[in-house]
């Protein structure tokens, strides 16, 4: 198995309201003719959002589920100041501020909220790791 990532999708409760939400923080659709779904280029990676009793049917699982999931997905951006933008522009669009932005014991700044569907997020800044002119972060040997 190749060591990458390709695609990460999020259930969501509706669709139409979580999509909205990252097209107003200004990210793209592609793939509009794909009925039911929202993808997003993002960098190297393909971001999904699907209905949650939807994709928990295709797995084959339970759709309940709530509190900490075990995992959090991170936007690294490129200065502590876009971090608190970023922090600013979804509290905004209605998500919550789980722990504000402030400077971390490794030597970054970062930030969690949650989305319109609980799904935790970081915004980070981290020195140490370089954004290329995509979006995608090299990470250091």
């Amino acid at each position: 198995m190749d060591q990458r990532l390709s695609l990460i999708t999020l259930g969501v409760r509706d669709l139409a309201r979580s999509t909205a939400f990252f097209e107003k923080l200004g990210w793209k659709r592609s793939v509009k003719d794909a009925p039911g779904v929202s993808f997003f280029q993002c960098g190297s990676i393909a971001f999904g959002l699907f209905p949650r009793d939807e994709l928990a049917n295709d797995a084959g699982v339970s759709p309940e589920g709530s509190g900490f999931e075990g995992f959090s997905i991170a936007y690294n951006a490129r200065s502590k100041e876009e971090v608190d933008e970023v922090l600013t522009a979804v509290q905004a669009l209605g998500a919550d501020i789980v722990k504000p932005a402030a400077d971390v014991f490794w030597g970054g700044y970062s930030g969690y909220f949650r989305d319109l569907d609980g799904h935790l997020w970081e915004v980070a800044w981290n020195p140490g790791f370089e954004i290329d002119a995509t979006g995608a972060v090299n990470l250091p040997d």
